[in-house]
């Protein structure tokens, strides 16, 4: 039988644990942050459109920094990817993982209120750079900081399942549902450990980051097909 290589960036157990720190990151910056969607950026594109519309500049703006950081996030995601190339012993992912764990550090340390645009930017950074980075699990193209995608392409499989039986289909959809679970999971915690510890609550995110990078330490190892 063929034989393929599997790695620990694709694992379902990486994209669960990395889909838990979007959807607490995302209920954290919504409650404690002046109710900013850090992770996916259509609901501040949204908000920003209709600030625009109302002459509120100041917090239009509030909007549009979150989204350049995004953007910032992917260009920066992207250079590590392509400036690493074998250059240091880690993997390049794992240069991604150390630099949101610093960001959040960052966040941690910046008071709730005034500070909260550099938060937020901060976040959508990090998220930004995570979602560039972490693309698919167990091969399939999948998200770990917005749900849309993972829904649309998990129902698809469901379809496909009902209508051929087909056994693959069935189990890629559980896939897709799955990092849907675990992200809604992420944002009951981040929501109730935010209101339970305010900006402090970010430690359990820093925790699970923590994890994911040494994880990334497993071995690849060859399975059969």
């Amino acid at each position: 039988m063929p034989i393929h290589t599997s790695q620990m960036s694709d694992s379902f157990r990486l994209g669960a644990l990395l889909a838990v720190v979007g959807g607490f990151l995302d209920a954290h910056t919504y409650i404690a942050r002046g109710q900013v969607f850090a992770n996916a950026q259509t609901g501040n594109i949204v908000l920003l459109g209709i600030h625009l519309s109302q002459g509120d500049w100041k917090k239009a703006l509030f909007y549009l920094v979150p989204i350049f950081a995004f953007v910032l996030g992917i260009f920066t995601g992207e250079w590590i990817h392509h400036w690493e190339e074998g250059r240091l012993a880690l993997h390049w992912r794992q240069l991604v993982l150390l630099l949101e764990i610093c960001a959040l550090v960052v966040v941690l340390l910046l008071p709730l209120g005034k500070s909260d645009a550099i938060a937020n930017a901060l976040v959508s950074f990090i998220c930004s750079l995570q979602v560039q980075s972490f693309r698919k699990v167990h091969g399939m193209p999948f998200a770990t900081t917005m749900c849309t995608g993972n829904l649309r392409s998990g129902t698809e499989h469901l379809v496909r399942f009902i209508e051929t039986k087909e056994k693959s289909r069935w189990e890629k959809a559980t896939h897709y549902y799955g990092i849907i679970l675990f992200f809604i999971f992420g944002a009951g915690i981040g929501a109730a450990a935010t209101k339970l510890w305010n900006g402090r609550a970010l430690f359990f995110c820093l925790a699970l980051l923590a994890i994911a990078f040494l994880m990334l330490f497993v071995k690849e190892k060859p399975q059969n097909t």
